[in-house]
């Protein structure tokens, strides 16, 4: 059975919330955000050794998660497309698909990760990404108003994510959005990822950006809609943290969903 790989990006800082804390160890019900991943993986059963992505001074995250996991270095901020690569040489030869997650999404499934995995399986794809269609930004929804934008083409397939701070105005009103969830062959992600550039609003090197690779190339790219949407939601502040913490709290939670 084909090996799966899962690598998590975890060297973000936690200046937004107003912490010297890494961003993967703040507390989300008295849980840090990578924990609740973690627990999420060990119980999607797709991948019992993922490799975590950490900054050159990671040591809180190391010292807090012990060794039990692979760390591998991102000694520069340069964007995920490079903290994925920083990530190539610790990932087994014989992983023919690798799954990028974000040590900030404390609310995926175990059902999304083993539906787009399965979906990667079946379809053959070079590429599954999981998507989300937001009915409006309005309530928490304005708080992920800053997430890249899902380009599709007239045959409603995808061929490109743009960043939001790179999308023009049209661009900008694209309802579908980029919950930062991928499958990637590895032989096509290690032969390609050094393709991309840094030319964009931030001059850093987007994993987004081999999506649109994939599409000029020709190859299979194939989407997940998440169903629960608010799995899209990660906190980049202590204002938006606050927000989740509430609904998660609420008593029906499909009518805050």
């Amino acid at each position: 059975m084909e090996k799966t790989q899962i690598i998590i990006l975890a060297a973000g800082h936690g200046k937004r919330m107003q912490s010297e804390t890494p961003k993967a160890l703040t507390l989300l019900k008295g849980k840090p955000f990578i924990k609740h991943l973690l627990d999420t993986i060990d119980a999607s059963g797709v991948c019992d050794d993922p490799i975590i992505v950490i900054r050159q001074k990671g040591d809180q995250l190391k010292d807090f998660l012990g060794d039990k996991y692979t760390y591998a270095i991102q000694a520069e901020q340069l964007g995920t497309g490079h903290a994925v690569m920083s990530a190539k040489d610790y990932v087994d030869p014989k992983s023919g698909i690798v799954v990028v997650l974000s040590a900030d999404q404390p609310l995926v499934s175990k059902e999304t990760i083993q539906k787009i995995v399965k979906t990667y399986k079946e379809s053959k794809s070079i590429v599954t990404l999981g998507t989300v269609l937001l009915p409006d930004f309005e309530d928490w929804r304005k708080w992920v108003l800053h997430l890249g934008r899902i380009i599709r083409n007239e045959d409603n397939r995808v061929i490109g994510i743009i960043e939001y701070k790179d999308a023009d105005k049209e661009q900008k009103k694209i309802m579908e959005i980029n919950p930062a969830l991928y499958a990637f062959d590895s032989k096509w992600l290690w032969k390609n990822i050094n393709k991309i550039k840094n030319k964009n609003v931030q001059g850093e090197y987007y994993l987004t950006d081999l999506v649109k690779i994939a599409s000029e190339e020709g190859e299979k790219i194939e989407a997940v809609q998440l169903e629960n949407i608010i799995e899209l939601f990660q906190p980049n502040s202590k204002s938006e943290l606050e927000v989740l913490e509430a609904i998660l709290k609420t008593e029906n939670k499909d009518k805050a969903f």
